[in-house]
Parts: C-alpha cells; sequence; structure tokens
C-alpha cells in the first residue's frame, strides 16, 4: 500500500476557496481505481492548514491518479492561494496488525 501525506497553508482571505477544491478533490479521487482512502482535515493547531491523507492500492493506482489532469489542477490551484509552500510525501507502508 501507499500513503501519501500532503498539507497547504492557506492564506485566511483564501481558506474557504482551497477547503472547496481539496473537498471537491477528495470526493473524486475516492472513485478511482485503488484508492483505498482520501481525506482532508483541518489542523487542529493551525486552522488556516489542510492536511490530506490517501492510502491507495499500489504505486500504479497512484500513478494513474496523478495522471489524471484534475489532480495536477488542484496541485496548481492549492499553491495559488497558499500562505507558503505545500508538502507532499509518499510512503510504502504494509499493515503490521490491526489491533
Amino acid at each position: 500500500m501507499i500513503v501519501v501525506t500532503g498539507s497547504v497553508t492557506a492564506r485566511p482571505e483564501t481558506f474557504d476557496e482551497a477547503r472547496r477544491l481539496s473537498l471537491e478533490h477528495v470526493h473524486r479521487s475516492r472513485q478511482e481505481p485503488g484508492c483505498i482512502s482520501h481525506a482532508v482535515h483541518v489542523d487542529c493547531e493551525n486552522p488556516l492548514k489542510l492536511v490530506f491523507f490517501e492510502q491507495w492500492a499500489d504505486r500504479a493506482a497512484l500513478a494513474a491518479h496523478f495522471a489524471v489532469s484534475a489532480s495536477g489542477e488542484i496541485v496548481r490551484a492549492l499553491r495559488s492561494l497558499a500562505a507558503g509552500p505545500t508538502t507532499l510525501e509518499l510512503y510504502d507502508a504494509s499493515r503490521l496488525e490491526k489491533l
């Protein structure tokens, strides 16, 4: 499984638009083959920061997701709404146990 984390901190005047675009992207991405989960959350310590958490079946599913034009569009849109740099990190993960 591939885990993706990311974040963007919006400017106060752009937060609502960043949140709206992020939710649209999450709902669209959940329909893609190989998407296990896809979510966006507001950071409890910084209410202008949106944090993404995604799980994909494998690297091929994630590559297909990145190839969707809407994926590139959301990255460009969020960067234009951001107060600073955005983050995106990929992890290769396997479940050790379910408690």
